[in-house]
């Protein structure tokens, strides 16, 4: 199925999570945020949270400084 990650379309299978795209763009999910159609899933739903064609994900790295 087709959905949007940071405005590039990507294929990904059926009932895909958060989590599984999280996964395959190999970041550290404790240094992410992830929206899917402008909500805020929280790290602990990444998992059950499934994924439905069209949806649109953004994903946010989390970076520290000073």
């Amino acid at each position: 199925m087709k959905i949007r990650i940071n405005e590039e379309e990507r294929d990904v299978p059926e009932g895909a999570s958060v989590a599984d795209v999280v996964e395959t763009l190999s970041l550290n999910p404790k240094f992410i945020a992830v929206e899917v159609n402008l909500e805020l899933i929280p790290r602990g739903e990444h998992a059950s949270h499934k994924l439905s064609a069209g949806d649109q994900l953004e994903v946010v790295t989390l970076v520290g400084g000073g």
